[in-house]
């Protein structure tokens, strides 16, 4: 018969098990203690860097990207505010939030054509056009309007960004700025229609594989929606996109 451990070895057990946990605390704490110091130093070189190179990062759409993703990598956001550090010495923070101004603007504006929806490359030539001179001395890319917008869903705006596709190209991205949602059909819709700026419930029964009563359900929504209109002159109905059109046309609003 297996002879139990005395109540002496289950105390020292114990004692032994909480040294252990003691010991596992403390080197945690260090640990963390020594990533917080190092962190803390980065961001001083973070900040630094920030100051010497600032005039680059206003001026520059492709080194400010880089300069946002550095931050990102360790935690800092400097569009987290409009005021602080990174305001008053980079100005990042003002430049975002006018932008974000601008953009809403511009949807606004637009809105009553293309039901709240619009391309990414579109509202980024009506932004360029629309800041003048300004342009000249702070290229906007489509990195800058992305980050400007995803601000914008903090304050409950209704802006939300639609990728249709992986990529970082214009044409991989809408903007609704409209309260609501895209379903998943909505936006494969949209993706079809990119191409020609319409579809038909034939195109989607065909591309899609979709039945009638669903093709025609999920277009019927976009109508009403006023993301697409229905043209039923010809011999089929086909249902144009407006956010397709071609933007910005010599004498277009």
């Amino acid at each position: 018969m297996r002879k139990r451990p005395g109540i002496g070895a289950i105390q020292k057990q114990k004692v032994e098990q909480e040294k252990f946990k003691g010991k596992a605390v403390e080197l945690q704490e260090a640990t963390f203690e020594q990533i917080t110091r190092q962190m803390e130093v980065f961001r001083g070189h973070l900040e630094e860097f920030a100051s010497k190179h600032r005039e680059e990062i206003k001026k520059d759409a492709n080194f400010r990207r880089q300069f946002q993703e550095m931050c990102a990598s360790i935690g800092v956001d400097p569009l987290a505010s409009s005021k602080g550090f990174w305001s008053e010495v980079l100005g990042v923070g003002d430049f975002y939030y006018e932008l974000g101004i601008q953009a809403i603007e511009v949807c606004l504006a637009t809105s009553y054509r293309n039901g709240g929806i619009i391309t990414l490359g579109e509202l980024r030539e009506r932004l360029i056009k629309a800041r003048g001179k300004a342009a000249h001395h702070q290229n906007i890319s489509n990195d800058d309007i992305l980050r400007a917008i995803k601000k914008l869903k903090g304050l409950n705006s209704g802006f939300t960004v639609v990728q249709l596709r992986d990529g970082q190209d214009s044409s991989d991205f809408l903007i609704r700025s409209i309260p609501g949602e895209l379903s998943e059909d909505h936006a494969i819709v949209l993706k079809s229609a990119e191409k020609q700026g319409f579809v038909s419930v034939k195109t989607l029964k065909s591309d899609l594989n979709w039945s009638e009563a669903r093709s025609l359900q999920i277009l019927d929504e976009l109508v009403r929606d006023g993301l697409a209109w229905l043209d039923d002159q010809g011999v089929e109905k086909r249902y144009w996109f407006p956010s397709f059109f071609t933007p910005l046309t010599k004498g277009a609003d």
